[in-house]
């Protein structure tokens, strides 16, 4: 692979990802703005069934960034063990974990146990040298790409 082709993949995978961090972030500024207003919240609908259909292309995050990911458990203690766990959307399967961001990474020792694009999962460790905060993960499913945030926690003394 040439250094520009890598270049041009990496700036969509960063685009891809900053586009769903903004995504998620502007639902759940919305969700909260509407929680505070003076207006009663709407009732909760009950769970759909799992054989839903998918919502229409227009209701869709944009191609590019259509992978979910999880990870459990959400909080998680520094050093501590994760499971990432998700569906790449489309693309073609598991390729790459990001957990952090340059320079400031909250991974290591990452397996990528299933690059399944129906259901992939990895394993890591979160490193010691973070406090509480929250951090984004991101994964790289070849042509989809999604993000999560992390909120890390240390444990009261004694525990």
């Amino acid at each position: 692979m040439s250094a520009k082709s890598s270049i041009l993949r990496h700036g969509r995978l960063v685009a891809g990802t900053a586009l769903a961090a903004a995504v998620i972030a502007g639902g759940t500024i919305g969700v909260a703005a509407a929680a505070t207003s003076d207006h009663p919240a709407a009732p909760v609908a009950a769970a759909a069934p799992a054989a839903v259909a998918q919502p229409p292309a227009a209701e869709q995050p944009p191609e590019g960034a259509r992978a979910t990911v999880k990870v459990d458990p959400n909080p998680a203690a520094p050093g501590g063990d994760v499971t990432i766990t998700g569906n790449c959307g489309g693309g073609k399967g598991l390729k790459k974990v990001i957990g952090g961001y340059p320079g400031h990474q909250i991974l290591k020792d990452l397996k990528i146990v299933d690059a399944n694009p129906d259901a992939f999962k990895a394993t890591a460790k979160l490193t010691t040298k973070i406090g509480n905060g929250v951090g984004p993960v991101m994964v790289d499913c070849d042509g989809e790409a999604g993000v999560t945030l992390l909120v890390t926690h240390t444990p009261p003394a004694g525990e």
